[in-house]
């Protein structure tokens, strides 16, 4: 007899529940009720006459059966819920003032089998879904109730079954439809008016200004509101927001309480209090408070300050709620909930989106899970949706990471309130990400003096006649018998009320008030001015500290096994310090360990930073037969801070955009982003111009993040050359940074103490040698790091040179050819110095050194072409240098030869012309 010619209808149940886990995850199923399942539906592709025939292989034979026609109607329900499951988000509700695109299939009975005149019949299918045994009809009312109404939801791509029948059974509970109390509802009403009253009151008060309103999502506001009352319920404490422009101002009153007056004032062009920088449009600033929860839970509230740039703040929201994370709550990294905001064109379109989900579940930049909340209007400036993606919807990025995604339609607050209760469970469940996607509109222009009708005229005559979601609410509330038809007229005069009495006090403020960003994480530091940048610092360091640090990364655990090129890495390390010669990598481990010493944490992150790209610094080690990983330094004696150093994913962009979180939320860690080569950190050049070198300038934001950068003219081709040292001397101006490149190990050691030991932080980017880290002569000595302090200009020649009748200023590596050429040649007539601090530059040294020499020959030399380099910066900064000699490479489209040969020519040509004095 057949295995299965028992199928009939008193097992019913237990094989629809059978099916319906084959259709979640095969491979659970025990093989031959695999195989059986396989059959059934290729012959259910194939049947033709009603009776579907299954045919299968069970131990090598081939075996066939009929199924009785009740179990193949059973098996069609079951096809026909998972069709909703994943293809009713197709077929929602979710558009507020457009038709939906047709999909093909629809989700019609004939395509699975059924007709109507299997509406009445009971299925004990419906027990898959909640509803026990029942029929048809009720099924799919029940379906079409969970998938197909104001949500719709993508998930069944996740392959976690675990997580699947969590979603499932969330959202059967009340079929997918909120059961908020009267309190709960009236709160909605209260958020949507103050969303909808806010703009209307400053459409009025400052006509034609931009504000990039928040009009036709407003619904945003009582969804942000119920997401930070119940994560508070559930122990969050810390908020990290980022969003772009569209409905930010709405977001800071409302959500964080940022004062009205204060946005008013940003709205009168007044000037700034402080002269030491010069802010931001209103609708880029961050914001910082504290509110206590309905529930009387103390919370910390922080929006991010970000560029026009529109997906560039969500690296940044990582990055800060990874520092919190790690300094507050190592141990529950759920109690810090980033939440990041987006636009609908912008989350289709810019890469750095792709980047920063890519973050989530890696040990380097988890946090946790985040909340991807897409602010949708269908319109990305005047670009119509359907130009501004391939894609079916704007989050389909989250299926990178097999994130949920909920679809909701932004004029159904309640929906839009449950689909952020779903989003915090997941989220407080599975720490994994999770996208909503409120589909609404933009009533005006991109801002409000644009006209939308040039390119969408059919979509704003629907926008113009179409409610705000407030008084959409208000009615459904009406016929609810919860509110009268006064309610909501009274709570718009009241809360209008309040902004006139704002708008009346912002109007005696004489001028804006800007509120620093985190000021908790600041306590302590100081604004720094270029005086303080060039005061120098003791940061020497004593020798038995040295040695501890240096004994410990000298050995590797015992009972470990590592390769052999492994131990005689390691145990070089004691032996440069016996022999007094410490080269490139013991200068930094040396910093590390010491400020690690003395309770300072460091972090480091970049491609392939553990050992480095040029295989130098070794940092992380890994056992040979288990890859167990170890980082030295950590085990150091009495150390009071921490080392955590990660490779990171192929990204420049996203990961810089992290690390700057990073350090903006924790100054007291020296975090560190190394380019596997200088010239890779151009893919970064957003988070450069638009963070790195400005953000104290536009928003009074300290940070200290270091940017280690090859660089360097040894013949590899114009990408693994030039860590473009112009690009980043172009964007130095008074205060903003610091930009070194040193030429000893002891002198990157006082560089990196001196960026954590003063009381203020200013971003570093140091340029870093790659044949230098073996260079026999760059070396220094124990006594080196035991004494002084980063010098800013290297000037060693002494009395031998005294009478030198060419003085050359060169900078990093091309220091050491020239040299060699020197001592080769023996000529006692050229005396060296380097420029070790290329800004703020040390133009008094500078001037020092020149007046000793008294040479009349004065010589700026630099490996790059005459185009790149810090040519150009010194003649900005030091006017006089337009009077020296220059020797370089000539002015190139790109930075480097492909031609090693060509390039060692090009290199003996500068070294040349530097010595050729009677020029």
């Amino acid at each position: 007899m057949d295995k299965f010619s028992f199928l009939n209808a008193a097992h019913t149940a237990y094989f629809a529940q059978l099916y319906d886990e084959y259709l979640i995850n095969p491979d659970k199923i025990e093989p031959s009720w695999r195989a059986f399942f396989q059959g059934f539906d290729f012959g259910m592709e194939s049947a033709t006459d009603g009776d579907v025939v299954v045919e299968y292989i069970e131990r090598g034979e081939s075996k066939s059966t009929q199924v009785p026609d009740q179990m193949m109607k059973e098996f069609s329900v079951v096809k026909l819920i998972d069709a909703y499951r994943s293809r009713g988000h197709l077929f929602t509700k979710t558009n507020p003032v457009r038709e939906r695109r047709n999909y093909e299939p629809k989700l019609g009975l004939e395509n699975f089998g059924l007709t109507n005149a299997d509406l009445d019949t009971l299925f004990d299918s419906g027990e898959l879904i909640g509803l026990g045994k029942a029929s048809l009809k009720s099924i799919i009312d029940h379906l079409e109730q969970v998938y197909c109404d104001s949500i719709g939801v993508e998930y069944m791509y996740i392959r976690k079954p675990h997580e699947i029948k969590w979603i499932q059974s969330w959202l059967h509970r009340n079929n997918n439809h909120p059961s908020f109390s009267k309190e709960q509802k009236t709160q909605i009403l209260k958020k949507l008016n103050e969303a909808v009253s806010f703009e209307s009151f400053l459409h009025t008060k400052y006509v034609g200004q931009k504000r990039f309103s928040l009009e036709g999502n407003e619904s945003l506001i009582p969804a942000l509101d119920a997401l930070i009352e119940n994560a508070a319920d559930k122990g969050v404490d810390q908020f990290i927001l980022g969003m772009a422009h569209r409905g930010r101002l709405n977001v800071l009153t409302n959500i964080f309480g940022k004062p009205v007056k204060d946005i008013f004032s940003e709205f009168d062009g007044k000037d700034y209090e402080q002269d030491i920088f010069d802010g931001d449009v209103k609708y880029h600033l961050g914001y910082t408070s504290k509110r206590k929860t309905d529930n009387g839970n103390d919370i910390n509230l922080n929006i991010v300050p970000n560029p026009s740039h529109l997906e560039t703040v969500g690296a940044v929201v990582e990055g800060i709620a990874r520092a919190k994370q790690d300094m507050h709550n190592p141990e529950n990294f759920s109690k810090v909930l980033p939440i990041v905001l987006h636009g609908d064109a912008a989350i289709a379109g810019q890469g750095i989106v792709y980047e920063v989900v890519q973050m989530s579940q890696l040990d380097a930049y988890k946090t946790a899970g985040t909340i991807h909340l897409v602010v949708n209007n269908q319109v990305g400036f005047t670009t119509n949706y359907l130009d501004a993606r391939s894609s079916t919807y704007c989050t389909d990025v989250a299926k990178v990471t097999l994130s949920p995604v909920l679809h909701v339609n932004a004029d159904d607050a309640e929906a839009v309130v449950h689909a952020m209760n779903f989003a915090l469970d997941y989220r407080m469940e599975f720490g994994r990400d999770v996208f909503i996607d409120l589909l609404g509109y933009r009533k005006y222009g991109h801002n409000e003096g644009d006209e939308p009708r040039f390119t969408q005229p059919q979509l704003y005559k629907a926008i113009g006649k179409h409610k705000n979601p407030r008084d959409i609410y208000a009615d459904k509330l009406l016929q609810e018998g919860l509110i009268d038809n006064s309610k909501v007229k009274e709570l718009e005069a009241q809360y209008k009320e309040r902004l006139e009495e704002e708008l009346a006090t912002s109007r005696q403020m004489e001028n804006t008030i800007i509120t620093p960003f985190m000021q908790d994480e600041w306590n302590g530091f100081e604004q720094a001015t270029e005086v303080e940048m060039m005061q120098q610092v003791e940061t020497g360091v004593d020798r038995d500290t040295l040695e501890k640090i240096t004994a410990t990364i000298s050995q590797l655990p015992e009972g470990e096994s590592f390769i052999r090129k492994i131990k005689k890495i390691i145990e070089s390390r004691q032996k440069m310090w016996d022999e007094d010669k410490l080269d490139w990598a013991m200068g930094e481990h040396l910093a590390y360990g010491s400020l690690m010493m003395e309770g300072y944490n460091v972090r480091m992150s970049g491609q392939d930073v553990e050992r480095g790209t040029f295989s130098h610094r070794h940092a992380v080690v890994k056992s040979e037969n288990h890859e167990n990983e170890f980082i030295l330094h950590n085990h150091i004696d009495g150390v009071k801070g921490k080392m955590d150093i990660y490779n990171s994913h192929l990204s420049e962009y996203g990961v810089v955009g992290f690390e700057y979180g990073y350090a903006l939320a924790r100054p007291n860690t020296l975090t560190i982003w190394e380019a596997q080569f200088g010239d890779f950190s151009n893919g970064a050049q957003i988070m450069m111009d638009q963070y790195i070198s400005a953000g104290e300038d536009k928003w009074k934001n300290q940070n200290g993040l270091v940017k280690l950068l090859p660089h360097g003219y040894e013949g590899q081709g114009a990408e693994h050359s030039s860590a473009r040292i112009e690009r980043y001397l172009q964007l130095c101006a008074r205060d903003n940074m610091f930009m070194a490149n040193c030429t000893t190990p002891a002198n990157m050691f006082h560089l990196l103490r001196r960026q954590m030991l003063v009381n203020y932080r200013k971003p570093l980017v140091v340029f870093t040698p790659k044949s230098l880290l073996r260079y026999p002569k760059a070396v220094s000595t124990i006594s080196e790091f035991e004494n002084g302090h980063f010098q800013e200009v290297i000037d060693v020649d002494g009395d031998a040179f005294a009478k030198a009748k060419t003085l050359v200023f060169t900078s990093g590596k091309f220091y050491y050819d020239l040299l060699e050429y020197r001592e080769e040649n023996k000529r006692t007539d050229v005396a060296l110095v380097r420029l070790e601090q290329l800004f703020p530059l040390p133009v008094e040294q500078m001037q020092e050194i020149i007046k000793k020499y008294g040479s009349k020959d004065i010589v700026w030399a630099q490996e790059e072409p005459r185009n790149m380099g810090a040519y150009s910066h010194l003649m900005l900064h030091m006017p006089e240098t337009r009077s020296w000699r220059v020797c370089s490479r000539n002015m190139y489209a790109a930075p480097a030869s492909g031609s090693s040969t060509r390039s060692k020519r090009r290199q003996a040509r500068i070294i040349e012309d530097v010595f050729n004095t009677n020029k």
